[in-house]
This record gives C-alpha cells, structure tokens and sequence, in this order.
C-alpha cells in the first residue's frame, strides 16, 4: 500500500502547480465496449471544418490544375489526425483541456490563443456566406438574412438543456446531407472522363505553383480544421464522457438547463495494471473514432467536391477563390444537370456553411469560457461563461453586418497569418506537455514524436510563408 501511495503521489507532483492546483487522484472509467459509443467529437470536427476550404478552397484548385494537388488533402488530414490525438491524450488522461495544460506552464498561454481564435473568427464571414448562398436561391439581402443566422445561432446554443448534445445533432445532419450531395452528385454530374482521371492524384501528383506557394500550403495544412477547431478537440471529446473527462459537467443552458459547478483543474489516475489497460482501450477506441469520421468524411468531401468542380468548371476563366466560386459552379450544374441540382448544390451549400458557422461560434465561447475559468475567474460557472461570450459574438456580428462596412483589411492579414501560427506554437507545447506531465507509461513517445516534429515544422514554414504573402500584400509589393 504504500508504495501505491508514493506512485500516486509523484504522479500528482509531475504537474507544474504553480499558478494551477494539482489534479485529484481518482480511477479511470470503464471504456466502452464499441467505437460506436463514442462517435460523435470527429463527427463534429468534420463537421466544422466542412466549410470554405471543402466546398471553395480545393475545388478552386481543381477547377485550374486538376486533381493533381488532392493528395495534399491527405498529407494535411493525416498531419491533423497525429495532432488532434495528441490534444486528445491529454485531455483522456486527465479531463483537463489542453489549454490548461499548457496555462500550467504560463498563466496566459490559454489567453494568447482565445485571443488569436477571436481575432480570426470575429468577422461572420461563414454565416455570410451562408446568406449569399440563400439568396442564389430566393434573392434577398445578405445582411438581413446574415442578422437573421446570427440570432438564430445564438438562440439553438442558448436553448439547448446540453450543448454539446445539439451541435453534435446538427454536424451529423450536415454531414449526412453533405454526403447525399456528394452521393448523387458522383453518379448525376462527375463525368466519365474526370473519374478516369482520378489516378493523376497520385501520378500526376504536383504542386502547382502558378497558383501561390502561400495558398497551397494553406490548402495543405488547413484541410479540415486548423487553428483553434483542433484544441476545442478537448471540450468535444471531454463533453461525450471520453475517459478522465467523465467527471467534469458539460455546458448546459441556463434557461432550459441545470449548469453545475466544477472545479477549473482536472485529475489523474494511478498507473496501476488495471488502470493501464483501461487506458489502452480508451486510447485505441479515440483514435478509431477520429480516424473513421474526421480523417475519413473530410477526405471523401475534398475528393468528391474536388471532381465536381473539375467535371463542371475546369478550364473556365471566370472562377474566383471565393463564395462566387459556388455561384459559378451551381449555375454550371444547372445547365449540365438540371436545374433542380443546381439548387440543390447551394442547399446543400448555405446548410453546411450555417452548420460551420454555429459551430465556429461554439468552439470560440469555449476557448474563451475555458481559459476564463481556469485561469482568472475560479468561482465562476464555465456554462455562464460561455453563454455570455456567444451572445457578445452574435451581437458583434449582427452590428459589424449592419454597419455596412467590408472587412478590414487587417482582420483578413490576421485571419490568413494565425491559424498557423497558432498550431506551430501549440505543436511545440503539445510536444512538451505530454512528454514532461503524463505518467512515463502514457506519454508520447517513438513514431508520435517525430509526427508532432513534422507538425511544428511544416506550420512554422506555413507561417512563415503566409505572413511573407500577406505582408507583400499589405505593402502593395
């Protein structure tokens, strides 16, 4: 027995404690016994980050060069699955979030990227492109129906009695209706011809330059998620009751629900041989889940928009990198399909880039709740925390649409230069955390190491190049 005790006890100590409490010992939960269980946080994952890049960024690509920079897809995806699981690792073994992982090294570094997330998602732009999506179909002004979007996200989130439970609803609905769309296109609208050139991706994989170094790795790095989505990975998986994260309440609404208290630190379990195995199962169930709905779905929909565009709009002259992009596409469609694609093309497309946009605003208030729970306001309740920055967020985007003003110039240089900038920092900080606090038999270690390694090296050039870009840019060069 007392050996026991002193194990648990240097367990507890490898936790830096100086501006956090060290966790509670307590045992890890039974895993489930299905995969099935759990599914649900990858889903969401998918789910958001379905969205300018899925349905704009690698169709536009392929609109001008093919299908021969697809495969960067998968480099990103499979870049991104490594990086989720390690934010994860942390989060099954302890129920905290990463972000109080890292504010136990420094109180702030959980402020520094609820910052960054912030600055990259205040403008509106997904629920934006929703609008102008809808009004393709029905006409309309973008800005009402931009208002409108707003309060309706801020009402579903507010009434839900579990938060977690209606986003995870509404992502799965979008991916199901993205993958219709993507289902019926691939026998309605891919021609012959572009299925014959789906080898290229491989054999005549390249990197076209002509396009932009800086765009390309953006398409590479960001295919899925990126930024802040991938460390809100916690909050999800910490929500659906995976491991450690059991024993902390989810957000519930303060209107429909019961929001509970808990305490800002987490908990660790003793590594004992009962302990270690219940870790092993929940390690392998995690990483299945991720790798059958982020990795996989988010795969299939750059794949299959990526041939829509290329069967529709290849060698067209008049596609741009941006919300035209689907307008151009859904008319073409209309007239090589029939009309009743086309409008079901932009459906589909407002739904998904609404979806994204709830989601967005989620992922946002929990960073933001997170850290200010953790780090700077104990005695507060997380759910109201939380409840309070989605209704700044909404009210920000509603008076930033009915000001009429278009986006500042240094909102879209910050948007293009963060994203990367925040996951090379925080690959460094995932490195060091799951290495120097977890228990030596759950740490990352061997082939996970040199992944993480890949990460901090290719967002580090990322940032580097875009920021070079949009510099240029800025200075009119």
């Amino acid at each position: 027995m007392a050996s026991q005790h002193d194990e648990a006890t240097s367990v507890v100590d490898r936790f830096p404690a100086k501006h956090l409490a060290k966790p509670e010992i307590r045992p890890l939960p039974e895993p489930p016994r299905s995969t099935w269980r759990i599914i649900g946080p990858g889903i969401i994952a998918a789910g958001v980050g379905l969205a300018s890049g899925e349905f704009i960024l690698f169709p536009y690509i392929a609109s001008q060069v093919g299908l021969v920079f697809v495969w960067a897809a998968m480099v990103g995806l499979v870049t991104q699955f490594f990086l989720n699981m390690e934010i994860e690792r942390y989060t099954l073994a302890t129920g905290e979030t990463a972000l109080t992982g890292f504010s136990r090294f420094w109180r702030h570094w959980g402020l520094v990227f609820a910052i960054l997330a912030l600055f990259a998602n205040l403008w509106p732009g997904w629920a934006s492109s929703s609008a102008t999506m809808v009004t393709y179909l029905w006409g309309g002004s973008v800005t009402w129906i931009t208002v409108g979007m707003l309060l309706a996200i801020g009402l579903i989130l507010t009434l839900a009695p579990v938060v977690y439970v209606v986003l995870e609803r509404a992502e799965m609905v979008k991916v199901a209706a993205v993958l219709v769309l993507l289902l019926v296109g691939a026998f309605a609208a891919v021609s012959a011809d572009a299925w014959a050139d789906v080898p290229t991706i491989v054999t005549g994989a390249t990197v076209p330059t002509e396009l932009g170094v800086a765009l390309l790795l953006g398409a590479l790095a960001f295919a899925g998620a990126g930024g802040g989505q991938n460390l809100v990975q916690s909050n999800w998986i910490r929500d659906k009751g995976f491991g450690m994260g059991k024993y902390v309440p989810r957000i519930k609404s303060p209107v429909t629900g019961q929001p509970e208290a808990a305490p800002s630190t987490g908990f660790i379990f003793e590594p004992t041989d009962e302990h270690l195995g219940r870790w092993r199962s929940w390690w392998r169930l995690a990483n299945r889940e991720q790798l059958y709905t982020f990795v996989l779905i988010t795969f299939l929909t750059i794949l299959f928009t990526s041939l829509l565009a290329y069967s529709t709009v290849y060698g067209r002259d008049d596609v741009t990198n941006d919300i035209g992009f689907l307008q151009t596409e859904g008319d073409v469609l209309a007239a090589e399909v029939g009309s009743w694609f086309g409008s079901f093309f932009w459906i589909i497309g407002a739904f998904s880039l609404f979806c994204a946009a709830l989601g967005i605003v989620d992922y946002s208030a929990r960073l933001v709740a997170d850290v200010i729970k953790t780090s700077y306001a104990q005695h507060v309740k997380e759910s109201t925390l939380y409840f309070a920055v989605v209704w700044v967020l909404v009210l920000v985007g509603c008076v930033i649409m009915l000001s009429g003003s278009a986006q500042p110039l240094v909102l879209l240089v910050i948007s293009a230069c963060v994203g990367g900038l925040m996951m090379f920092i925080y690959s460094i900080l995932l490195l060091v955390l799951n290495r120097r606090v977890l228990p030596d038999q759950i740490k990352i270690r061997g082939f996970r190491v040199a992944v993480l390694g890949w990460s901090v090296a290719l967002f580090g050039v990322l940032s580097v190049l875009t920021i070079i870009d949009q510099a240029r840019k800025l200075l009119g060069d």
